[in-house]
């Protein structure tokens, strides 16, 4: 069964772009990853959040692209870059 998951950060207005370089990092590295179905970083039209989105197709390959991203150095640190807590949710058809 596939598996979607969303991402939305709240990065600080001085963080804005390098955030979106850290996002758009993932994306690239979590295309690559077998499973991975589709990957994508957003901006809200206000500029006030990132939102990364991603398709898997399963609770396997999710878990799997994430850790590879882990070991191919990228940066999923939740830290004081961000304004906010960012939120995670994890989605699944119906």
């Amino acid at each position: 069964m596939t598996v979607g998951f969303v991402g939305i950060h709240y990065p600080h207005p001085t963080h804005f772009d390098d955030f979106i370089a850290r996002v758009n990092q993932a994306v690239e590295v979590l295309r690559t990853t077998p499973g991975c179905l589709s990957a994508a970083c957003w901006v809200t039209d206000d500029d006030d959040a990132v939102v990364s989105t991603a398709q898997f197709a399963s609770d396997e390959a999710l878990m799997a692209s994430f850790a590879a991203a882990g070991a191919a150095g990228v940066d999923f640190a939740y830290d004081e870059r961000e304004r906010l807590p960012r939120q995670v949710l994890t989605l699944r058809p119906r």
